[in-house]
């Protein structure tokens, strides 16, 4: 490839009107003559005396993102380069890359720091799964949040051939044989610290209505069958549709008529006469995937108590679209159920005990959800550290304002906090069984869940007033701190409202105090 052709400052000032227009950014050289008249703050913007011919860099980046000068038809615009000088803004990095921006990444992974907690194939693992991330899923993350349309079907099968999908569940039997991202991880070592990082990192693109279209329902949907189906082939079938990806799943609980009360579904689900089949009556709402589903584990109230079933879409099963603040992408749906027939071979667990296979699953669900919220907070304390660093305001930095530095130092101790708590309890889940789980941490759970989303919420508020206007703006250098803060308040309602979960962290301590505790 032929070196970039060298200017002068000099040569380059000679440009600059219309119809001959050149500027600098970052020392490229841009003829931006045709652009120009295309540009949408328009023409005059470019042809000011402080811009037409002159280096345009700290004015560039003062309006847009550095990923901006990638794309092919500003790429297009290069002429040659500044003899002399060297571009001081990196806009391409390595797909594993980690950010020097303090705060930006998790002390574990961030140059010089340590951690108890993660080995070095936690390490290598964590670099393996952004390398993906970066490389497969963001883009079609960006996409999809733009246009609202179900993930792609060529992206989700790239993740199925990697084992991406099956790493939602977490560690177990479901692992055996999978070829983890090209061996990274023996599937029998893979534990609760492999898993937080593959859902941290798949939570940092700023596309939060993607971060539940990429298949979170399988998440929250598929465990019940992994662990209730009442015969092999049944399980089998459905975990090996839906872990290839091939076909879709969605947890299917909450009601207009219920949500945080479980008890008071009203969904019914009657059986037929000659005890072979299932009758299901009643609509779901708020369904994360359900638009484009193919099963619904689905709470259905029988003669006695709750009943989980497995029901497939067939006939009198439709579905709607729910406009809710995030990108259609997540597949929100309204479900209808009418009178539809389901073999009891569908039952999921014991009958008029479904609440046990229901609680059974909060927990890795509000787990996961924390873990994926913290990432999302931590890339809103990166966009305001650096937008502080890099923003002019009264003729200083704006980190040189003492109220900025305020709000960057709360949202900083919130998100490292979160962080560390999130950590403590992965811990203990590598420690105890699943059963002990239920006992032990449903309580722990249900308060980091809450402080989280309280905490990320709080940050939110921080972070659209250091990025003022642009942080109401859906696109441009704001885009993730809008998104951040329309979005903020999904995670303390998802999974079980945060006031719930924070009194049932404290009603489990009150059952665990020691009968002669006294001041």
């Amino acid at each position: 490839m032929a070196s970039p052709k060298s200017f002068t400052l000099d040569e380059v000032a000679k440009h600059n009107k219309v119809g001959d227009l050149w500027i600098i950014v970052d020392s490229k050289v841009y003829d931006i003559t045709k652009f120009a008249a295309l540009h949408p703050g328009g023409q005059h913007v470019l042809t000011t005396p402080n811009i037409a011919g002159k280096d345009a860099t700290e004015a560039f980046f003062a309006l847009h993102r550095k990923d901006v000068l990638d794309k092919p038809m500003y790429k297009r615009l290069v002429v040659g380069a500044i003899e002399n000088q060297q571009p001081r803004i990196l806009t391409q990095r390595a797909p594993d890359a980690i950010s020097n921006v303090p705060y930006a990444e998790p002390m574990a992974f961030s140059p010089g720091y340590h951690s108890p907690f993660y080995s070095d194939n936690h390490r290598k693992f964590h670099r393996s799964v952004r390398a993906f991330a970066m490389e497969v899923v963001k883009p079609e993350a960006q996409a999809r949040e733009e246009d609202g349309k179900k993930i792609s079907q060529g992206v989700v099968d790239k993740m199925a051939n990697v084992g991406w999908l099956h790493m939602r569940l977490g560690p177990g039997k479901h692992l055996h044989g999978v070829n983890i991202l090209d061996g990274v991880v023996k599937p029998e070592e893979f534990d609760y610290f492999h898993e937080l990082i593959y859902h941290q990192e798949t939570s940092r693109f700023g596309s939060r209505a993607f971060n539940d279209g990429q298949l979170s329902g399988l998440t929250i949907g598929l465990p019940p069958v992994l662990n209730y189906a009442k015969t092999a082939e049944l399980k089998k079938r459905v975990c090996d549709e839906v872990l290839s990806g091939k076909k879709y799943i969605s947890l299917a609980i909450t009601e207009a008529f219920a949500g945080s009360d479980v008890a008071g579904l009203q969904t019914t689900a009657v059986k037929t006469d000659d005890g072979k089949f299932w009758i299901i009556n009643g609509t779901k709402k708020w369904i994360t995937n359900g638009m484009f589903s193919d099963y619904f584990t689905t709470a259905c109230r029988t003669k006695k108590g709750l009943t989980v079933i497995l029901i497939p879409r067939t006939d009198g099963v439709e579905t709607r679209p729910i406009k809710t603040a995030y990108s259609s992408t997540a597949g929100t749906a309204y479900v209808t159920f009418d009178n539809v027939r389901v073999p009891v071979e569908n039952t999921l667990g014991e009958e008029e005990k479904g609440l046990k296979v229901i609680l059974s699953n909060f927990n890795h669900e509000r787990w996961y959800i924390a873990a994926a919220g913290v990432a999302l907070h931590r890339l809103a304390v990166e966009e305001c550290l650096t937008w502080a660093y890099q923003r002019q305001a009264f003729g200083k930095p704006l980190y040189e304002q003492a109220v900025i530095r305020s709000r960057l130092a709360n949202m900083i101790t919130r998100v490292e906090a979160s962080q560390s708590w999130l950590e403590q309890i992965t811990y203990q889940m590598t420690k105890i069984t699943y059963d002990e789980q239920s006992d032990k941490l449903a309580g722990p759970i249900g308060l980091l869940k809450m402080f989280i989303t309280k905490t990320a919420r709080e940050s939110a508020e921080d972070a659209q007033i250091i990025f003022g206007g642009r942080g109401l703006t859906q696109t441009g250098l704001g885009k993730y701190i809008e998104m951040f803060h329309r979005t903020s308040g999904f995670d303390a309602i998802l999974g079980g409202v945060e006031d719930v979960l924070g009194d049932l962290g404290v009603r489990q301590a009150m059952k665990k105090m020691p009968k002669d505790a006294r001041l």
